[in-house]
């Protein structure tokens, strides 16, 4: 039995992606800000719903001891949270990208480290964004050239060290981070683009079951691995 916590999981790519991981035999947390979401989302899919606000030290807290209580460890964590933080560029809205972008993701790993030390085979998946890539945003040909999230794109250039750091301190545990593609979800629909939250949680699921010899501190795509 895999225990696998997925955080902002009540909507988009995370919600799909509990649903194709219990498929595969899962038990799957579904973390959420918003209780009333969460449980929602949890009910709809057979899941389990812990409240979980990645800008939230004590939410964190909570939601990782609860896991720890009913199940003793956690095997797989994907660091889905995000927000897109488009708009007026100032302070304010910058400490609150990167508060949930980047700073969420050393929350939830630093609690989480404990639980996955005690699986067989931990996995974190961190689910980034090649608009956080230096190649892929001075590349004229990538669809990240011409994006403008100055926020966005900085904190998920954050997101991909963070990852990649883990991979190296941690070397027990597998690391790695991934562009999902683009996806039509709440996040992108100003932008009228992208494929289904389904396709995109495919490749979510593919770095989540990885063997315990899969490969650590990457980023890739549905292609394999991306320059960054």
């Amino acid at each position: 039995m895999t225990i696998t916590l997925i955080t902002g999981a009540n909507k988009g790519i995370g919600f799909e992606t509990a649903k194709q991981l219990l498929v595969l035999g899962h038990v799957v947390y579904i973390g959420a800000r918003d209780v009333e979401r969460g449980e929602k989302a949890a009910a709809a899919l057979g899941a389990r719903f812990v409240q979980l606000d990645v800008t939230d030290d004590a939410s964190v807290s909570s939601a990782l001891a609860t896991i720890d209580a009913a199940e003793g460890r956690l095997d797989v964590l994907v660091h889905n949270a995000g927000i897109l933080g488009d708009g007026v560029i100032d302070g304010p809205t910058a400490l609150r990208v990167f508060d949930t972008n980047a700073v969420g993701i050393v929350r939830v790993t630093e609690a989480a480290l404990p639980l996955l030390r005690r699986s067989s085979n931990p996995n974190v998946v961190t689910v980034s964004s090649s608009a956080g890539s230096f190649w892929a945003v001075n590349n004229p040909d990538r669809p990240e050239f011409n994006l403008p999230l100055t926020l966005y794109s900085a904190s998920k250039s954050a997101a991909t060290m963070l990852t990649v750091q883990y991979a190296k301190s941690q070397p027990g545990i597998k690391f790695n981070a991934i562009e999902p593609g683009t996806t039509a979800t709440d996040m992108t629909a100003a932008f009228g683009i992208g494929r289904s939250p389904e396709e995109s949680a495919r490749t979510v699921v593919r770095l989540a079951t990885l063997d315990a010899d899969g490969p650590t501190g990457t980023f890739q795509d549905d292609t394999g691995k991306l320059r960054w």
